[in-house]
Parts: structure tokens; sequence; C-alpha cells
């Protein structure tokens, strides 16, 4: 066990003031000694944090205290190192942004479903199983015989639902994503919809790991995390990809063997993406991250953030 606890949460709740909320955040957590984001807006927050377990707590006790807050649910894994540079309270337009106005998961909601249920759930013929994540996250692994609507963003989700719903009468639709908050609102919406039997997997995907043994699971590949781990296996074992830090990509240990790759510079999903002058930068950064490396400093192109906007714990 290391000594740099992981925190991982999201919350809806309405609030009238999130600037304000964000002022308060800021300088409730400061002295905590804890790095990570956090993303505020009027439905709520969602963010990662990382620090010592006395820091985390401070940190949970302060987001627990915001108004009708005190159920706050997290997840925790652990690190050797401090994942993150910086803290970073964050103002959104939304915590998961789908650009739906009115979908509200605190008005309606799918049925929650225990990853000890899942399994039965979704090999019922009568089911329909939808992962709710996006394109690269789906090619690393999946539920069997899930079906992948191939989005490149999230908000992009609403549009492929409402041009399939009909098909969906009188059957089960299942929804699940990493750590559950996509499945919140991409179920209100469907909800909203008129799509009645509308049920998710509680805790995402990471619970199912962390609680189902492998010989049960039907569970296949890895799963992407917005965090230092890149991705994680059963009983949330580290996976085997690292990040491209051209672009931010997932690259897995065959991808890692390209000619493409280069640390730091490339992969084959950005090789054709970056111009010369681009790569020759991020050339120049490796250098000095080995530099800083060398001399035992922090650079800040080192940092294990991984999410552009962090859609934390989902993502």
């Amino acid at each position: 066990m290391t000594d740099i606890v992981v925190a991982a949460f999201y919350h809806f709740t309405p609030f009238k003031d999130p600037a304000a909320l964000r002022e308060t955040l800021l300088a409730q957590l400061s002295p905590l000694d804890v790095t990570g984001t956090i993303l505020v807006a009027l439905e709520g927050f969602n963010g990662t944090l990382a620090g010592s377990r006395a820091g985390i707590d401070g940190a949970l006790e302060a987001l627990r205290a915001l108004p009708n807050s005190s159920g706050l649910e997290h997840k925790e894994s652990f690190a050797v190192k401090m994942p993150f540079y910086r803290l970073k309270v964050r103002l959104k337009k939304e915590i998961v942004t789908m650009k739906v106005p009115g979908v509200d998961p605190l008005v309606q909601v799918g049925t929650y479903v225990a990853p000890e249920e899942w399994n039965a759930l979704i090999a019922d013929p009568h089911t329909v199983v939808i992962d709710a994540r996006n394109d690269f996250e789906v090619q690393m692994g999946t539920f069997e015989g899930a079906i992948n609507p191939e989005t490149t963003s999230f908000s992009e989700l609403p549009d492929w639902l409402e041009k399939r719903r009909a098909e969906w009468e009188n059957k089960k639709v299942a929804m699940f994503c990493t750590g559950g908050i996509r499945c919140e609102k991409a179920t209100s919406f469907l909800k909203e919809r008129g799509v009645d039997d509308v049920f998710h997997l509680k805790g995402g995907i990471l619970q199912y790991l962390e609680n189902i043994p492998e010989a049960e699971s039907t569970w296949s590949g890895d799963c992407f995390v917005f965090d230092y781990r890149v991705s994680v296996k059963h009983d949330l074992e580290i996976g085997d990809y690292e990040l491209c830090h051209a672009c931010r990509s997932p690259v897995s240990a065959s991808g890692r063997k390209s000619a493409n790759y280069v640390a730091g510079v490339s992969c084959d999903r950005c090789i054709d993406q970056r111009t010369e002058a681009q790569r020759q930068r991020y050339v120049a950064r490796q250098a000095q991250i080995k530099l800083a490396k060398e001399k035992g400093l922090k650079h800040v192109g080192a940092t294990y953030a991984v999410a552009k906007d962090l859609t934390a714990n989902d993502g």
C-alpha cells in the first residue's frame, strides 16, 4: 500500500452560484496539499484528487459540506507517485458535457443494477446493451454483446440514441460507462423521451471489475480510465496501455512496437495528424523531461493528467 490516495467522485445537485463555490473550494483545498481537477457547474461537481490520507479525507469532508452533497460517494485507488501536477477547480456548463438542455438525473434516471446482477440482465435476449463511452474506449474493452455507438465525444450520443430508440420498444435497455456519470445523463435522456425500461450499471465498469471475479466476468479487454493508470483490468490491476503524450491516446503494448511509435512524440493514431514542426517540439519536450528526471526535478510535461477537461472517473 502506498501513501498516495486517489479519490474519484461525482455528485449531481443544483448549485445557484458555482463561481462562489469554486472560490470556496480553492480556499479550503489548497492547504490540504491535494492535486487534481474538480469541475463545478450548475448541476453539481465531478473530479479526481490525489494526496495523503489526511489530505483526501479533508477534501472529501469539504465536498460533502457543499449544499445537498452529504451523500457524495467516491472511489479510491492508490498511486506510487503523485498523478497530477497541481490543483484545479474549473467552472463548466456541465460536469459531463451532453449539450442537451433539460436532461436532469435528479428528476429521472434509469434503474441502477448492482454489478452482481449485471450478468443476468445483459444475458436476457430481450435486453439491448449499449456502451455509452467513446469509440477508442470501446475498442480497448467492453462487455460481450454490447453495441458500440462509435462516438468520438459524449455529446454525440444523444443523437445516436434518438435515431434508434424506436427499435427498442418492448425491450430493456442496459447502459454502462466507466464510473457511472455518463449513464446518469444518458439514461435520463432516454427516460425523458419515453423509453421506460432503462437500466445502468451502478458504479460503472470500475465497480464491476472490482466486485466480480474474472472467472464469472463477461468483460473482455482493458478499461480506459481518466488518470495516471491509463487502463485497468479485473481487480483494478493496472493494464498494459500507456499514453501517447503527443495526442493523449492510449497505446497498447503491441502499438508501442510500431515504427510510428516514439515515446512522447508520435503513435499510429497521430503520426499523420501532426506536422514535422510539432514533432520537433515534442522531441525537445521529451529531452527536457528526461533532463528533469535525471536532476530529480518535476516537469509539467511529465504529468499524468489524462483528460483534456477531466470527465474524471468517467468519464
